[in-house]
């Protein structure tokens, strides 16, 4: 999730950590109009080769990086981890970041305080090789870490769905398993296909706007060009509402005047961030909110925070869960 929510939404995310990871209130499930969907595992390959090392890559920082062993792992974002696990490499995985929430991580130590990266953390587990982003720090940790002589690579950030191919096959070419990773990404764009091949095509294209939403601490956001949301709301057969209506930062305080503008039909959030606001009753009392055709008619889509953006291989559930939400609520209303 750090991979997306960036610039000024950065300052505030290290602020409501407590938050995001579980202090909000639950909200009631009677009062709850929105489910998450998204199975919280990941599928691995059936057969992996053992990695062939050693391999020299070309990182995102255009550094050249030589991986000589992968036998102890240490991916620090979500995205990341679900893509080594995917490849059918997870028993080599030593450690999580925290957005990294599927199950077969789940008992795996974070190496992340909030959203900042432990240097001593990572380098108490004697990792071979740290796989990172542009947006992974503080930048203070990741020099300690190179410092201590252990190999960083560095993954561009996730923007969209054209991203998820490529994500995947650098992380396989680096980690010494090039026919994984063309398999992988062959099988998670095929998979987005035939979500993308089933999206309802009749009528007007619905609104649908991106709410990032931390109750607790009273963080009311919404996404315009750049939040990430966007290709993942066109590929739904919808119309991205906030950067539709001339939002053109990433991500803007809520305002009743910019929620009546983007006029949505429809508000995705992520599942804790709808928990902290008490749910949708919640959600309807935000001001602006229920002005709003979607909050008029209850329409929310809600899906678990560390699959919405992380635009791996598990985006096609992550499709599928927001088109069956959508439009069984426009199909309800």
């Amino acid at each position: 999730m750090r991979t997306r929510l960036t610039g000024a939404l950065l300052a505030v995310l290290a602020l409501t950590t407590a938050t995001a990871c579980g202090g909000s209130p639950a909200a009631d499930p009677a009062n709850e109009s929105a489910a998450t969907t998204t199975a919280n595992r990941v599928e691995p390959l059936e057969n992996t080769p053992a990695p062939s090392l050693p391999a020299t890559v070309s990182a995102a920082d255009g550094e050249k990086v030589t991986v000589e062993k992968a036998g102890r792992l240490v991916p620090l974002s979500g995205s990341l981890s679900e893509i080594v696990f995917t490849l059918g490499l997870g028993d080599r995985v030593v450690a999580r970041d925290v957005t990294a929430t599927f199950e077969q991580a789940a008992k795996l130590p974070p190496v992340t305080r909030g959203h900042d990266v432990s240097a001593e953390s990572v380098l108490s587990l004697k990792p071979d090789l740290v796989l990172a982003e542009t947006t992974t720090g503080p930048e203070e940790a990741m020099e300690q870490i190179r410092a201590a002589g252990i190999p960083v690579l560095v993954v561009a950030p996730a923007h969209g769905l054209d991203d998820v191919g490529p994500r995947i096959r650098a992380v396989a070419d680096a980690l010494g398993v090039p026919s994984a990773g063309k398999e992988l990404a062959e099988r998670s764009q095929d998979r987005i296909a035939a979500v993308r091949k089933g999206v309802p095509r009749q009528g007007e294209k619905p609104r649908v706007a991106f709410l990032y939403l931390r109750g607790s601490a009273s963080v009311y956001l919404i996404g315009g060009k750049g939040s990430g949301a966007g290709s993942l709301v066109e590929a739904a057969g919808a119309v991205d509402a906030g950067a539709e209506s001339g939002l053109a930062k990433d991500f803007t305080p809520i305002t009743s005047e910019a929620l009546v503008k983007a006029a949505p039909d429809a508000i995705l959030v992520m599942s804790k961030g709808l928990e902290s606001v008490g749910g949708v009753d919640g959600l309807v009392r935000i001001p602006g909110v229920a002005e709003t055709p979607a909050g008029m008619d209850r329409r929310v889509v809600s899906i678990e925070d560390g699959a919405l953006l992380s635009y791996g291989p598990r985006t096609d559930q992550v499709l599928r869960s927001v088109v069956e939400q959508l439009y069984k609520k426009r199909d309800a209303a």
